[in-house]
């Protein structure tokens, strides 16, 4: 074999060096024997003798076998000689040579043929050991290998017939002893089935089919093939059903038990479950998912099954099997344990040593469960003795060395999992041979030895004069004096051997030092008698012996022994009784007894004597821990005491209340209580949980009652009134009941809900009062008390604020500070905070008094803590820090070092730490940076965030303390995000109207101001073709009206603040229901009446339906009506416009621009504005506008820009309604912020902007076509901004609102603040229903800079050519004055026009509109 031929010539290698080494220094040196008459000369024959290599190769292991089979027990040894191999069985040696079904094969293993085993007849089976034998060297054992033989076919249980749906998992049990697993297969339909990914058997034999099919079902049994005839299971049928498409709640088929298993080994942790739909099944070690794809030693079988393979230490824990389907989820779990064999961390090494010498053998073992370790010599058993013990657990002691203990020596190991076994060789030397040091240990297993060199010279004589200067019962201390050859004996050394009289194994025990002639020999036994001798050496060797010394030892005192039996038990909280037997051993009379108590933690032991054997202490700690001894005196003392015996007093209720007790309210229904278990010394007991009592301050007897367990130390008390207040009070529990309470505490809930989604406001002042050694500080809260404040932060320190910082409670209003520095100068800084983060800082300073100043009178306390005097000359910090906001993500920090000359040079190495976060959140962490400049510039910000920033200087090892800090906030940046969430659905009753919510963008990157809503029924459009709809910023839903039924709408959002427009949303599909009843491509017809008659037009519908030819005479009629109609309403505004002008010089308004000239008012944003007129294709009216007295704040501060194609055609359906909708304007916004568009039908676009307080921005350009807006058909009204290519501005519309009959006139709200009254002219009846021009061309959103001043749009209306309508053209509608704007309008209109004067106007007008409603009805 390779290994051994590997060793011999390692060993012959080893041999050769050190014959070598032998033949240098194993010679006597010449005239040694010449040195000393009497000395035995060394000759060749004390030579060292070497280390015999002598080791297993193999050694038998662990055999499973089955009856009438043959097994081969393997092992081999190496050693030169040959050793000779036998077998033990059961610690027994076995007889080969007459037995006949036993053999020892060449090389040592055991063979067994025809393995005997039956129910009463195991001769085979049991623990079997190598033994291998050196003749004059010795003898070495094998580890213990065990046999197992198979039983006889059993089941533990069998298959039964089941169903299962198809998909799912299947299990067939077929349970047998554990070592006939391997001989179990399974047959379907009396085939042998093969086991694959899906179909697996479990390590019990179960049968697991996962993902079941049609070809699975059949019948089932499993066999067992042992050696002898094959046993069979019953046979069990497997029917699979088709899916019955519903659910079935999860349940485990095999569940995981709990297993032991050895470090190397495999497992599979069984787990299967079955439902509808099938479960996903994953696994789960100590609360962290496996992950079982990741990793080659976890493997997830068929049915989630969980298969471990080389298992390690790290494996063992707790697993969890998960199945989850959707619907519902289930678990299970089991407990992995697992072992280890032993192993050596510490072999026993090969000693030299000479006789009477003690020595140890060091052996060192690991393994779970912890081994055990016995000692074997030549192969047989060591038995503790007085010479042979076993120190520290495993090493063996062999003390006074003789001859016949030379051999091997064997360290056995041995727990449940296995055993293992180390061995090392003794040599004992002639004392006239120097023990050699050995070389370090090395792989081999030969050991090369090193000799110490031999020195010649003379040897020393005999020590004088030994005797025993003091003699004990159990030790003795021996004197001598020096050599009559050496009488300095400064360089001698000593040994001193002894033994037991009889007994021929000899002890040494040498002295500790040389020249030190006196030893104490411990650990005797008393009344015996010792035999001493002393021997001197020096450093050519041992001397002389001296004469044998005989003493023997005092006699114990006759002392009583332990008391036996002692017992303690608590008989209440607060006694412990103690009994105790006598002493087997009295050795006279006991007179009395003496008991010994202890605290626990405690190392005051107190005595009670006592005259009988039991006795009751009273007037313990309550569940406490005590210890107790016994000690027995007689008349010549105490005997020797008991082990202490541990008890614990029995438990009570907790003698005090629940520490630190605090209420922390949550919301306007919620309040959190904590607290802090009662001290430890007044527990008495297990805390078992908490009783909470809380109740209405004004119903004191209206108690509510909660208990919590007993590791708990809160609870959120819910459902509480708002703004009221609540006592409450915690005590605690043990298993004897309930403790005293704490003192009733108050809280009282909001009122309404504060807000905690972002940091408190600055405090609204700080007020401090300096004294010698303390500052006192006071304060105001926020003035925004909607902000939820949880507590204040108070930073202070000399020259900077963030030395210390205390924390005090909401409710708080001032703080002393205290221990502080008389003359310095302190840095205050107070925040208010919450859970989102800290607010900004106010800060303030002072001076502290000087100790001379009298005229405050400071509280010393005497032995106060001790504060640190900082560095006499400390680096001064950073003053002046200041933050330009440069960009959206760029800051500039400049600050000034007051240590630096007055030009600020920076000539030294100093530099700066610049530190900046956010307090959003408030887990923020500090981000800093170094400078070597006075500035440094921080990049990456984000914007529209508040930094604050901070900044300290270095030099060389010293440092300064933060700077005191600024604050700025980085510019906004447009929306990087779209808006999120977008949903639409529609409302409920109204089948043609929808709403569309959605989340604010995740990246706003400022104050949103408002968003616009793109619908379109194709998704692929232009996005200028889409609808638009504005919705101010502070809105997260939108109603759209008037859609068209059965149709698919595609919605966009986009969201924007004060810098631009941000990215749009991803379009959302909708498609509105169906009607029952309607008409057309979803849209439907208005109810025209019963003497309706068909329109004459032969143009079509916004939605193409037909109509009729209209009569030529109704159609002349109807033109002449809108001529006079149109020439009427150009006179009246050109009238208005002039008279305002020519009395009005001083007025700076908006420039009303007819065709043929134009006229200007110059003014700011907040222009006068004209009456509230509105111009249609159909009618002209001018609506009553009344002043609101609450004007919407939200929808009407900043008007919405719409195109010209705002203002769309509405047909003659509408005149029934038409006193209904004159007084349009409703004040306020509706709850839904709804649009009625009547021009939605046709899909046309309609620009629009989002608005907010702030100017506008963005401008709307249209530019129709020539033929479409003629010059000679339009009146313009417009600003100072002029549109040089004559496009036409969009005018800002400050909200549409929701009619009562579900259609409404497309009409431009504004603010109704004009002291005039407005009128109605009487529509002309439409030519039919109106078109829009196809090429009327629309151009998308551009954006513009906003200027200084309001830029007002324009619509224009006009009346179309005959046999078509046109789309309106601008017509001005500035914004709503303000309240000062109206009151001058009112001294304008007074002045402008005389009462007699409007009233003659308005009587004509209305005369008009007479005549031309008797025109239309004729």
């Amino acid at each position: 074999m390779a290994a051994e031929r590997g060793a011999r010539r390692l060993f012959s290698t080893s041999s050769l060096w050190l014959y070598c080494l032998l033949l240098l220094f194993g010679r006597p040196a010449p005239g040694a024997a010449a040195a000393r008459s009497g000395s035995p000369p060394q000759s060749a024959g004390a030579s060292i003798r070497t280390f015999t290599p002598f080791y297993f190769l193999v050694e038998p292991v662990d055999t499973l076998s089955v009856r009438g089979s043959s097994v081969i027990l393997n092992c081999s040894a190496y050693s030169e000689p040959s050793p000779k191999i036998e077998w033990k069985k059961d610690g027994t040696f076995l007889n080969l040579v007459s037995d006949d079904r036993r053999q020892l094969l060449p090389d040592g293993s055991l063979f067994i043929s025809n393995v005997v085993h039956s129910k009463h007849n195991k001769p085979d089976e049991g623990y079997y050991q190598c033994v291998a034998t050196v003749d004059s060297l010795g003898t070495i054992v094998s580890r213990t290998a065990k046999l197992t033989v198979a039983g006889l076919p059993r089941f533990t249980s069998q298959p039964e017939p089941s169903s299962v749906y198809a998909g799912n998992s299947a299990i067939l049990n077929c349970e047998v002893n554990a070592d006939l697993v391997p001989f179990v297969r399974w047959e379907q339909n009396r085939q042998p089935l093969l086991l694959d990914d899906r179909v697996i058997k479990l390590p019990g034999g179960t049968l697991v089919i996962s993902n079941v099919t049609e070809g699975d079902g059949g019948l089932y049994r499993c066999i067992i093939e042992s050696g002898g005839p094959p046993k069979y299971s019953d046979e069990a049928e497997l029917k699979v059903l088709p899916d019955p498409e519903e659910t079935l709640s999860l349940v485990f088929l095999k569940q995981p038990s709990s297993l032991v298993r050895v470090i190397g080994q495999s497992t599979v942790l069984p787990c299967v479950a079955s439902g509808l739909p099938a479960p996903a099944m994953r696994w789960m070690k100590n609360e962290e998912t496996l992950d079982t794809e990741g990793s080659e030693r976890l493997v997830l079988l068929a049915g989630g099954s969980l298969e471990i393979s080389d298992i390690t230490e790290d494996d063992a824990g707790t697993y969890f099997c998960i199945a989850d389907n959707g619907n519902e989820t289930i678990e299970a779990q089991a407990e992995l344990t697992v072992q280890a064999q032993p192993e050596f961390l510490k072999q026993p090494a090969n000693i030299y040593a000479h006789e009477s010498m003690d020595i140890v053998f060091e052996c060192e073992v690991t393994g779970k469960p912890t081994p055990t370790v016995k000692w074997v010599k030549n192969g047989d058993m060591v038995i503790p003795s007085d010479y042979f013990k076993i120190v520290k657990e495993h090493n063996l002691q062999v003390l006074g060395l003789v001859k016949s203990d030379e051999g091997f020596y064997q360290c056995i190991a041995e727990n449940d999992v296995g055993n293992a076994q180390a061995g090392a060789q003794l040599i004992i030397l002639e004392h006239d041979v120097a023990i050699p040091t050995l070389p370090p240990t090395s792989l081999t297993s030969a050991t090369t030895d090193h000799l110490a060199p031999a020195t010649t010279g003379p040897l020393p004589s005999a020590p004088r004069d030994v005797v025993a200067s003091l003699v004990s019962t159990r030790f003795i201390k021996l004197t001598w004096r020096t050599p009559a050859s050496d009488p300095h004996g400064d360089n001698l050394t000593y040994s001193v051997f002894y033994t037991k009289e009889g007994i021929a194994r000899e002890r040494v025990e040498n002295t500790s030092r040389p020249g030190e002639m006196q030893v104490t020999i411990q650990n005797l036994m008393p009344a015996t008698v010792y035999i001493f001798r002393v021997v001197a050496q020096n450093k050519h060797g041992f001397g002389e012996s001296s004469a044998p010394l005989r003493v023997e030892t005092q006699p114990e005192v006759q002392l009583p022994g332990p008391a036996p039996n002692i017992r303690a038990y608590a008989t209440s909280p607060t006694s412990i009784t103690v009994t105790w037997e006598t002493p087997l051993s009295g050795n006279g009379e006991i007179q009395n007894y003496k008991l010994y108590y202890m605290e626990k933690g405690t190392d005051k032991e107190q005595d009670v004597d006592i005259s009988s054997h039991s006795y009751t202490l009273n007037g313990l700690k309550k569940y406490t821990e005590y210890s107790f001894r016994v000690v027995a005196y007689n008349k010549h003392g105490p005997g020797v005491s008991t082990q202490d015996v541990a008890v614990r007093t029995l438990s009570d209720v907790p003698s005090a209340a629940p520490q630190n007790l605090s209420l922390e309210v949550r919301n306007s229904k919620s309040i959190v209580i904590h607290w802090q278990p009662p001290s430890p010394a007044t527990q008495n007991g297990q805390i078992t949980g908490y009783k909470i009592r809380y109740r209405k301050a004004s119903r004191k007897s209206d108690v509510t009652e909660t208990l919590v367990t007993g590791t708990q130390l809160s609870q959120l008390i819910e459902g509480l009134d708002r703004g009221t207040e609540y006592n409450f009070r915690v005590a605690a529990l043990t298993v004897n009941g309930t403790g005293p309470a704490t003192d009733w505490l108050s809280a009282e809930t909001f009122e309404s809900d504060l807000d905690e989604t972002r940091v408190p406001e600055v405090p609204s002042s700080l007020h401090v009062r300096p004294l010698v050694t303390s500052i006192v500080v006071s304060w105001t809260p926020p003035e925004n008390q909607n902000i939820v404040v949880r507590g204040y932060a108070i930073g202070y320190g000399i020259g900077s604020p963030h030395a210390q910082t205390i924390k005090v409670d909401y409710k708080q209003r001032y703080y002393t500070i205290e221990n502080l520095d008389p003359s310095s100068h302190y840095v205050i800084t107070l925040k208010a905070f919450n859970n989102v983060g800290e607010g900004i800082p106010l800060y303030e300073s002072a001076v502290t008094r000087p100790h001379t100043d009298t005229s405050e009178v400071d509280l010393f306390v005497i032995n106060a803590p001790y504060t640190p005097v900082p560095d006499p000359t400390p680096m001064m910090p950073p003053v002046g820090v200041q933050a330009s906001i440069l960009s959206h993500d760029t800051i500039r920090i400049t600050w000034a070092d007051n240590s630096l000359p007055k030009h600020q040079k920076i000539t030294d190495s100093r530099y700066y730490t610049v530190r900046w976060k956010t307090n959003i959140p408030a887990n923020t962490k500090y981000k800093n940076a170094n400078a070597t400049t006075l500035s440094y510039l921080v990049t990456g910000l984000k914007p529209n965030t508040l930094y604050e920033f901070s900044v300290m200087v270095t030099k060389g090892r010293r440092s300064s303390t933060w700077s005191m800090t600024a604050h700025g906030t980085t510019f906004e940046l447009v929306p990087t995000s779209p808006p999120k969430d977008v949903t639409v659905v529609s409302k409920e009753g109204k089948p043609r109207t929808i709403i569309v919510n959605w989340q604010p963008p995740s990246e706003a990157n400022g104050k949103i101001t408002g968003y616009i809503i793109y619908y379109s029924t194709d998704v692929n459009a232009e996005i200028h073709d889409w609808v638009i709809e504005p919705v101010v910023g502070n809105r997260l839903t939108h109603q759209i009206q008037e859609l068209t039924l059965d149709t698919p709408y595609y919605f966009k959002i986009q969201a924007r603040n004060s810098k631009g427009m941000g990215p749009m949303s991803e379009a959302v599909q909708f498609r509105t229901p169906k009607a029952s009843g309607s008409s057309g491509k979803g849209s439907r017809l208005p109810d025209l009446g019963s003497d309706y008659k068909p329109p004459m037009s032969g143009s079509n519908s916004p939605h193409g339906s037909p109509t009729s030819p209209l009569d030529s005479n109704m159609l002349l009629v109807i033109i002449v009506s809108v001529g006079v109609i149109t020439i009427v309403v150009v006179v009246i505004i050109a009238v208005f416009c002039t008279r305002r002008t020519t009395s009005h010089q001083k007025k700076k308004r908006a420039a009303c621009k007819s065709v043929n000239g134009s006229h200007k008012y110059k003014g700011n944003s907040k222009d006068v504005k004209p009456p509230d007129l509105w111009i249609h294709h159909e009618r002209l009216e001018l609506k009553p506008i009344d002043k609101s007295p609450d004007p919407n704040p939200i929808m009407t501060d900043t008007p919405i820009p719409r195109n010209s194609q705002d203002i769309t055609p509405v047909d003659n359906s509408m005149d029934s309604n038409i006193h209904q909708r004159r007084n349009s304007y409703r004040g306020h916004e509706s709850e839904d912020s709804m649009s009625t568009l009547a021009g939605r039908r046709g899909m046309r676009p309609k620009m629009m902007m989002p608005f907010d307080s702030q100017p506008p921005q963005q401008s709307v350009r249209n530019t129709p076509s020539t033929d479409t807006m003629p010059a000679s058909s339009s009146q313009t009204c417009c600003t100072d901004h002029q549109d040089p290519e004559g496009a036409t501005s969009s005018s800002y519309l400050a909200s549409s609102q929701e009619e009562d009959s579900g259609q409404s006139l497309p009409t431009a709200h504004v603010r109704p603040s004009h002291p005039l009254k407005s009128f109605a002219v009487p529509a002309i009846p439409p030519p039919g229903p109106p078109t829009y021009d196809p090429a009327l061309p629309s151009t998308p959103l551009l954006s513009q800079q906003a200027l200084n001043h309001h830029i007002h749009s324009v619509k224009t209306a006009s009346i179309g050519t005959l046999g078509r309508s046109r789309p309106p053209m601008p017509v001005v509608v500035p914004s709503a004055p303000e309240v000062q704007e109206t009151t001058r309008m009112l001294e304008d209109s007074e002045s402008s026009y005389e009462p007699d004067e409007l009233t003659k106007e308005m009587a004509h007008l209305e005369g008009l509109m007479k005549d031309l409603n008797a025109i239309t009805t004729a």
